[in-house]
């Protein structure tokens, strides 16, 4: 079984940063793609950014150029720099993985950790 742990929410004024990590444990052959989603109340949850093992990163139109996403394939572990935070980026953020594990190919959700951004 794989486990996704992600930390580093918390509260922050708009325009400040934050900074989430999401570490993927468990039988982990290698890392196909990891990435986050936000779902803010009310509203159906969205692909942030996603990063493959390879390096290639896609991020939402509303992030881009304030968000950073990067992955230590060592670690088996996504970051998301959030920069220049605004109010409409608060929400649970979830960690995803699409890995190789003894079972196979598989998708995973992580807990999800609060994001609030004070105007």
């Amino acid at each position: 079984q794989v486990q996704l742990v992600e930390s580093g929410g918390g509260l922050v004024q708009a325009g400040g940063s934050l900074r989430l990590s999401c570490a993927a444990s468990g039988s982990i052959f290698s890392i196909n793609v990891m990435g986050w989603f936000r779902q803010a109340p009310g509203k159906q949850r969205e692909l942030v950014a996603t990063i493959t093992s390879g390096g290639s990163t896609d991020y939402a139109d509303s992030v881009k150029g304030r968000f950073i996403i990067s992955l230590d394939n060592a670690k088996n572990t996504v970051s998301l720099q959030m920069n220049s935070l605004k109010p409409e980026d608060t929400a649970v953020y979830y960690c995803y993985s699409n890995l190789r594990s003894r079972g196979g190919s598989l998708g995973s959700w992580g807990q999800g950790t609060q994001v609030t951004v004070s105007s």
